[in-house]
């Protein structure tokens, strides 16, 4: 039997998890050499919300960072999480967008693109799966949103895997954000897949509900060919298994690793500095490191639990954590059962916070959250009430069809948008998915480019530096 192969998430959705994804680049150079000598199947280190990260919070370009990314680790597979037709933004993007940025991922150095929906609406994944073959050349994992509740049997996510097979996928995932799986439902949901499609099989979790090394171990055995993973310190509560451990666990079986365990002391040792690091500026919250089987109740992954308690720590409202964890299944129900993973996580948690702080549900409704409802981001697996529907659009209709068959070829347009800030042709995806906060990070970039103050220099020169 092939030995099990260990994706590593401590450069994406480990941090993304526990601290808000704001590790920055600098914090990672220095480990990148000795964890390109490990042999892992993969580093997922890009993707996610480390794009809107770098921007917006880091006043880091994603781009660059995904070529130091890809210079310090030459030796392995860089895989990235990308949400379809959403790309890493927060809405529907035209398919000649979608495409563009497919290519200039790999380009820069995706080797593995984990291609996702996050209503699991097969007809969102159809644009980037076609470019990343074909146009790209990359290794297309289609990932899984997995979820409870009465629709989502393992025959709903059998199917499903054999869409995503028969639309050209090269391997499976599946995706678990919020630790929502228990290791007997982990036994049947893989041999099922398994035993249905011929595509090597992965499996993703998170430690929030105490499961995950069960759930993990317990796929393996019942034939998963590689399972996430996050080195120790950036390991547990919201986010993942950790790595030596899964490798301690496996060692001498059929299913060892083949990974030398002594060789991640040195990984080990640097991420518990940077946690160190982390716990004292008050990035990661201890409360984020323990497990809580309430998420089987709530269902709320690990990134959206650090970003709801930001949420609310930014409004003076911390309090009402418990009580927003509750809300957010009602709110779930409504828009029609949605997974949890971005951007319907963070639709349904800024929804929740609202309804909570303003004390009246849905006094005030996100444009998200309307889009959502309206079908914007695609099909929900469960139907929306017609009378919420209402009351939400008002007399706006619905949309029924592909999301992106009404997106017009928006990439040309785009760039005549931004031409004054471009630099790379990669900006225009930037501005594409983020605006205004692009905008900001481009203008910090020209000013810093020349090492100047740009309001000081327009006072004393009357001129901007081209």
């Amino acid at each position: 039997m092939p030995k099990v192969k260990i994706t590593e998430t401590v450069l994406r959705d480990a941090h993304q998890s526990l601290i808000a994804t704001r590790m920055t680049t600098n914090d990672m150079i220095p480990i990148l050499p000795a964890m390109d000598k490990i042999g892992y199947y993969s580093i997922e280190c890009w993707g996610g919300a480390t794009y809107d990260a770098c921007l917006r919070f880091l006043d880091e370009d994603p781009w660059e960072r995904l070529r130091i990314l890809r210079k310090y680790l030459p030796n392995s597979k860089l895989q990235m999480l990308f949400r379809g037709q959403n790309m890493l933004g927060y809405r529907h993007y035209a398919d000649d967008v979608v495409e563009y940025f497919v290519r200039k991922s790999v380009a820069n150095g995706i080797d593995i693109i984990r291609i996702f929906d996050a209503l699991n609406d097969i007809r969102n994944l159809e644009t980037s799966i076609k470019s990343a073959k074909k146009e790209a050349g990359a290794h297309v994992q289609v990932a899984i949103s997995y979820t409870t509740g009465e629709i989502f049997t393992d025959d709903y996510f059998v199917e499903y895997a054999k869409k995503v097979r028969d639309l050209g996928a090269d391997s499976i995932c599946i995706k678990d954000m919020a630790a929502l799986l228990t290791p007997s439902a982990t036994e049947r949901l893989v041999k099922a897949i398994k035993k249905q499609v011929n595509l090597p099989l992965q499996v993703h979790t998170h430690y929030t509900t105490g499961l995950a090394s069960m759930c993990l171990l317990t796929a393996v055995k019942s034939g998963a060919d590689i399972i996430d993973t996050a080195m120790s310190p950036l390991a547990l509560g919201t986010s993942h298994p950790p790595t030596e451990s899964m490798i301690a666990a496996l060692s001498g079986t059929e299913y060892d690793t083949g990974l030398d365990l002594s060789s991640f002391s040195e990984i080990r040792d640097y991420f518990m500095s940077l946690r160190g690091k982390y716990i004292k500026n008050g990035l990661l919250d201890p409360k984020m490191l323990a497990s809580d089987t309430d998420g089987l109740i709530y269902q709320v992954p690990g990134g959206m639990l650090s970003n709801l308690m930001s949420q609310l720590k930014q409004a003076g409202k911390d309090d009402k954590f418990k009580e927003v964890l509750k809300e957010v299944p009602k709110v779930r129900k409504d828009a029609g059962y949605p997974p949890l993973v971005t951007p319907t996580s963070q639709i349904v948690g800024s929804q929740a916070v609202l309804n909570v702080i303003n004390g009246e549900r849905y006094k005030m409704v996100t444009k998200e959250f309307k889009r959502m409802i309206k079908g914007e981001y695609g099909k929900t697996p469960g139907e929306i009430d017609p009378e919420f529907r209402k009351f939400i659009l008002g007399d706006e209709k619905p949309i029924t069809c592909r999301p992106a068959d009404f997106l017009k070829p928006e990439l040309d347009k785009l760039r005549q948008e931004c031409s004054d800030w471009i630099e790379q042709y990669e900006d225009v995806l930037s501005y594409a998915q983020f605006g205004q906060v692009a905008i900001k990070f481009f203008e910090n970039r020209r000013n810093k480019k020349f090492g100047i103050d740009k309001e000081h220099f327009d006072k004393e020169n009357g001129v901007h530096p081209v």
